[in-house]
């Protein structure tokens, strides 16, 4: 039915916009970032970040930018859609590289739950409030990589050539 259809167009469009959220954490991609929420939606991170969408993604980048990497991964994504309005959760896995103040590197994990909410305005799916949820995080020594990191964390990235 046509229902069904919007029904679909409208989940796959927060799939990708939270997808669109993971690549602009990695590649430090702030106007991505800001695009997958709307200006006046708050993020409650808990005991990390109390404010805005869009404040979260300038505060995290100073975060990251002291990593050496950093992956973010989704999963186990359910959304709920009403209209013009949904909701989803969605597991994250992320992981980093930085060095310790010896030196050495350090590997960390952090793993934990995005509930959002999201409308669609102007014809665009957004992120209307966002609650993270913390599971746990670990701290490990870790090897230096048999092969050398390749890509970058900006827009000079080669999936920007690809993808646009």
């Amino acid at each position: 039915t046509d229902a069904a259809v919007t029904e679909l167009f409208a989940k796959q469009a927060i799939t990708e916009a939270l997808y669109k959220y993971c690549r602009a954490m990695d590649r430090m991609d702030n106007e991505l970032g800001r695009s997958v929420f709307h200006a006046d939606a708050p993020a409650d991170y808990g005991g990390m970040y109390q404010g805005t969408g869009h404040g979260f993604i300038e505060f995290v980048y100073g975060a990251h930018a002291g990593m050496l990497l950093h992956q973010h991964q989704l999963g186990n994504i359910l959304i709920t859609v009403e209209g013009d309005r949904a909701a989803s959760e969605s597991y994250v896995t992320v992981s980093f590289r930085r060095k310790d103040e010896t030196g050495a590197v350090v590997g960390m994990r952090s793993c934990g739950r995005y509930i959002d909410r999201w409308e669609k305005r102007s014809e665009q799916w957004a992120i209307s409030n966002r609650l993270y949820l913390h599971l746990f995080d670990e701290t490990y020594p870790v090897a230096e990589s048999q092969f050398p990191s390749t890509g970058t964390r900006d827009r000079t990235d080669p999936s920007y050539q690809i993808l646009g």
